[in-house]
């Protein structure tokens, strides 16, 4: 592949050429400062952005890495000049010469709505603006932390340390926020990102915490704890809300549905009933609000209704914090979620897109959540989305009105 790299003399850019370079694709880096990038890469052609236009004739994809970083003093205003209008004036210009593919880069910050730093502002109106750049195909690559080689930034003191300790901390770090290994990039911009689909504008990459024991313990321990926690400390409640089920209206107050849990597996899963008796087997958002029982409302309001899932927990079938578990016939879902790759890990109780107001009757956006939290796994997102729900976010799915 012949690829533009624009900000490589920056860290990521650093650790990025040399394996693109391996790969054998013919490079041309683009900076302000020609030769900085002459010094760093002296086996690679280079040029300046006043030569881009006529340069970048004949390549295939421009990586644009050139940023103003989110450790930077910089004010909103200079990071709209560099990451918004600066980047679309690349973009543009990578289009006048013929160049397919763009590849706007950025951290995943961007990708949290409730962070307003001028680096994830600046970010997320970048992505928006270059939708309007026609004819050119561009890819919103979302990276987390980024390391290579060498760590940067606050992890440089591992450099220091030999490589065992230093890789078994740095995994400990990887479970608390998501990393990616620059090497899995340059794979993704060499062999994934030609078999994309070009209506496919979002791309997050990360490390996989499920083989990483510093998450994976850590979070299956706070499950169990969770489960004894009710049932040592809660079983009062538990029986108070199934006699008070059981006398508001006929039928169990415990319900067993069939849910499609890790790997497309089926399980039974357990939840306090809200609903009445002979209300049709469907995703929430297409029964009756009028089926919901005036207790089962504030039991949905309050997710109290889902506490009887502590069974799930202990048979390791559901995680607290994880995508919700949804009905085999919701055939929609599944087909998103399974192309996602979020089948492969466990669903759970609450999860990032209920907190964020989206439930199954949107399965499209749902699964692209879904997968954003898989991508995003760390024991701190798993955190915020338990206080999150605690605080009255992730209410359950909406009914409908009708």
């Amino acid at each position: 592949m012949r690829i533009i790299v624009t900000g490589a003399s920056g860290f990521v850019g650093r650790e990025l050429v040399p394996l693109l370079a391996d790969a054998g694709g013919k490079l041309l880096l683009v900076g302000r400062n020609t030769e900085v990038l002459e010094h760093l890469f002296p086996d690679q052609a280079v040029c300046d952005y006043a030569s881009l236009a006529q340069e970048a004739k004949g390549f295939d994809m421009l990586v644009h890495l050139a940023v103003a970083n989110s450790d930077s003093a910089a004010s909103l205003a200079t990071y709209r000049d560099v990451n918004v209008d600066f980047t679309c004036k690349v973009a543009q210009m990578a289009r006048e010469a013929g160049v397919a593919c763009f590849v706007h880069v950025s951290s995943s910050h961007a990708l949290d709505g409730q962070n307003q730093s001028g680096y994830a502002v600046s970010k997320r109106e970048a992505a928006e603006r270059l939708k309007s750049v026609a004819g050119l195909q561009v890819i919103n690559v979302y990276l987390p932390l980024v390391y290579g080689r060498e760590w940067s930034g606050r992890l440089a003191w591992l450099n220091r340390l030999p490589n065992g300790p230093a890789n078994r901390l740095f995994r400990a770090f990887a479970a608390l926020k998501p990393t990616v290994n620059i090497e899995r990039f340059a794979e993704f911009l060499i062999k994934m990102l030609p078999a994309l689909e070009a209506t496919e504008r979002e791309v997050i990459l990360s490390d996989p915490q499920g083989k990483n024991p510093f998450f994976s313990v850590p979070k299956r321990l706070i499950d169990i704890g969770f489960a004894l926690s009710v049932t040592l400390f809660l079983c009062w409640l538990l029986i108070l809300i199934w006699i008070a089920i059981r006398a508001q209206s006929r039928g169990p107050g415990i319900i067993a549905q069939t849910r499609v849990g890790r790997n497309g597996v089926e399980f039974t899963c357990y939840k306090f009933r809200t609903m009445l008796v002979g209300t049709i087997q469907a995703g929430t958002h297409e029964v009756s609000d009028a089926a919901v029982t005036a207790l089962g409302r504030f039991l949905r309001r309050t997710k109290l209704d889902e506490l009887p899932q502590i069974i799930n927990i202990m048979c390791n079938e559901v995680s607290l914090i994880g995508p919700r578990p949804c009905l085999p016939m919701q055939i929609e879902l599944i087909e998103a979620r399974r192309r996602c790759g979020v089948l492969d890990i466990k669903p759970g109780i609450t999860g990032l897109a209920q907190i964020n107001g989206i439930d199954m009757s949107d399965p499209h956006r749902l699964a692209v959540w879904d997968f954003r939290y898989m991508r995003l796994q760390s024991l701190l997102l798993d955190i915020r989305i338990l206080m999150s729900t605690l605080a009255g976010k992730g209410r359950g799915d909406r009914v409908s009105s009708v």
